[in-house]
């Protein structure tokens, strides 16, 4: 981060660290993001994806099977990670 990429790939980049830690890299990856930086930010945290997110997208067995925003609910993404398509209105 520190040799200003154009273009930032993560992976899990709070997984095992402190609050404090966490609370800096969330930080520093919306200081890229509002800077103009691409992120593609990989993460199991639900909440660390929506907070950080201006797009998700979700894939199962290999393929994408919904693009949605950070308004998105935990429901209507679990069932995307599930690969049930259409999830918005299953999750209704």
């Amino acid at each position: 981060m520190e040799r200003g990429p154009d273009v930032l790939i993560i992976g899990q980049p709070t997984r095992g660290v402190d609050v404090g830690a966490i609370e800096f890299i969330h930080k520093r990856i919306i200081e890229m993001r509002d800077q103009g930086k691409a992120v593609l930010l990989v993460s199991v945290e639900l909440d660390e994806i929506r907070a950080l997110s201006d797009r998700i997208i979700v894939m199962f067995a290999g393929r994408v099977v919904g693009e949605r925003g950070p308004d998105a609910t935990e429901g209507e993404l679990g069932l995307l990670m599930a690969g049930v398509e259409g999830a918005k209105e299953a999750a209704e």
